[in-house]
């Protein structure tokens, strides 16, 4: 009877998972690649809609603006969404603020599918704006969500379902934007608002799950609902010990109140956890891992690919960082997060360099192009088996539950900012450093692997508490003039 009770609440964290994702981050990964399907076709209708209202077509270099600021709109929307998610989080709740977030994308389907109809490329846009605005709240949401209603032997790799989520969406992304399902040109409003599809799943499936314990005991005093939502999640196994530690960590936060932001600059006991965040949270965007997907298509057919089968092999690109994301989660608990993050930069950075090399003798050697096709393949293996899906977990793992939905303010920012940046940049140093493009992105692996190996300590099987006090001694360590390191209670001794 207890393995029956094991089971079927194992089965409930899994259906809270499976709930919170589908209309969460893998909305972030469906989104980004089914734009590129039909990109063709909508600069055509951009070009037909303006030539009817005008009479005049269109110049190509004003197409390709209008196409970039299309583009453009989704990372601005994300930047909108992180930045509104922490005040959501804190006011509405985590599990509330996932629910609601499920309108921003159910206006963009709207605008989406009825663009054409109404013959307004503006709508595109506005809906492209929308559809950032969601992925930038469930980015910052959904692994809170989930690592705070996890247990603690858990907490990493259920956490790290988001990644996974991501990558899941990005592989059906590309397979739904195939000529044979919705890749023709009459179907692309129906490509670009299937994305309501998995909200409306999650409007009906999340409510009937818990809110996250944490956010109940720690931010609403709630603690009947606290161990009824635990209860739900673990079953009657005794939950004195869990309940323990979540009575210690409202205790140490007795009597605060949630963090803004710019809070967190200012206080010198968050120092090294707001460091890493800033450090890891840019690292991501900044590795160059979602420019191998732009390189793809090339490197492919110069490889002998034919044009019209390269939209299948780029499928196996998705499909690289959903194994390797998924083959994370079943480690993560017990290898920990700093040696995935530490190798997978590592092999990033030499993978970098023989992509490079293989790129500059690419017409000089006849297998130089497959060696390019095999980069891009293990570049995206090694950002998959770390940096994709630890780098959103951290901000949960090193913040307490008063700077948690700040710390994820900040990081999901800089994310967004940063894809911005890099999608913006990247043309203009293909052009500069041609075949040696990614010397930036190598740069960056290098010395985030430096900070990793040196700066981040491990958190794996720790409490949210002990992972504060540990990063508070290294805030608070002051160098005496003999040399040595004391703790702030040490210091204050030594004063009196």
């Amino acid at each position: 009877m207890n393995k029956l009770q094991r089971l079927l609440q194992n089965k409930i964290l899994i259906l809270t998972i499976c709930a919170a994702g589908i209309g969460g981050t893998f909305q972030y990964g469906y989104n980004i690649s089914i734009i590129n399907a039909p990109a063709s076709y909508i600069q055509t209708f951009m070009n037909t809609t303006w030539l009817e209202r005008t009479g005049v077509p269109l110049e190509s270099n004003v197409i390709l603006l209008l196409w970039s600021f299309t583009v453009s709109a989704y990372p601005l929307g994300g930047l909108t969404g992180a930045v509104v998610a922490g005040p959501m989080a804190i006011m509405l709740g985590r599990k509330m603020s996932l629910l609601l977030n499920n309108v921003f994308v159910i206006i963009a389907a709207a605008l989406s599918g009825f663009s054409r109809m109404a013959k307004s490329f503006e709508m595109i846009m506005l809906s492209r704006f929308f559809t950032g605005m969601n992925a930038g709240v469930s980015m910052n949401i959904q692994p809170m969500y989930l690592a705070e209603s996890a247990p603690k032997k858990l907490r990493g790799a259920v956490a790290l379902t988001s990644a996974s989520f991501t990558a899941l969406g990005l592989v059906l992304g590309q397979v739904v934007g195939l000529r044979e399902l919705l890749g023709r040109e009459e179907s692309w409003p129906f490509l670009l608002a299937s994305n309501v599809v998995p909200a409306l799943i999650q409007l009906t499936a999340l409510p009937w799950f818990p809110e996250s314990p944490r956010y109940l005991l720690i931010d609403r005093g709630d603690k009947e609902s606290c161990i009824s939502a635990l209860q739900k999640l673990r079953g009657t196994s005794d939950l004195s010990a869990e309940l323990e530690e979540m009575l210690a960590e409202q205790a140490a936060v007795k009597g605060q109140r949630a963090k803004n932001p710019w809070e967190l600059f200012q206080n010198p006991s968050l120092r090294w956890q707001l460091v890493s965040i800033v450090v890891l949270s840019s690292a991501m965007q900044l590795c160059g891992n979602d420019s191998m997907y732009s390189y793809a298509a090339y490197v492919f057919q110069e490889a002998g690919i034919p044009r019209d089968k390269i939209p299948y092999v780029v499928i196996g690109t998705g499909s690289c960082e959903l194994i390797t994301s998924v083959t994370c989660n079943m480690i993560i608990d017990y290898a920990g997060q700093r040696p995935l993050l530490l190798g997978g930069y590592i092999f990033m950075a030499g993978w970098a360099i023989v992509f490079m090399v293989a790129l500059s003798q690419q017409t000089q050697i006849s297998w130089m192009p497959y060696l390019s096709m095999a980069c891009i393949f293990a570049y995206i293996l090694s950002f998959g088996i770390g940096p994709a899906g630890v780098t959103g977990v951290l901000p949960t793992e090193i913040f307490d539950q008063m700077s948690r939905p700040a710390a994820y303010m900040i990081c999901g920012s800089l994310l967004w900012f940063n894809l911005f940046l890099v999608g913006t940049a990247f043309p203009f140093i293909v052009k500069s450093l041609a075949h040696f493009c990614y010397i930036p992105f190598l740069v960056v692996c290098v010395c985030t692997a430096l900070y990793v190996g040196f700066f981040l300590p491990e958190t794996k099987g720790k409490s949210f508490l002990e992972i504060s006090e540990e990063f508070k001694k290294r805030n608070f360590k002051t160098k005496t003039r003999a040399g040595f390191y004391k703790g702030p209670e040490e210091i204050k001794t030594t004063t009196l």
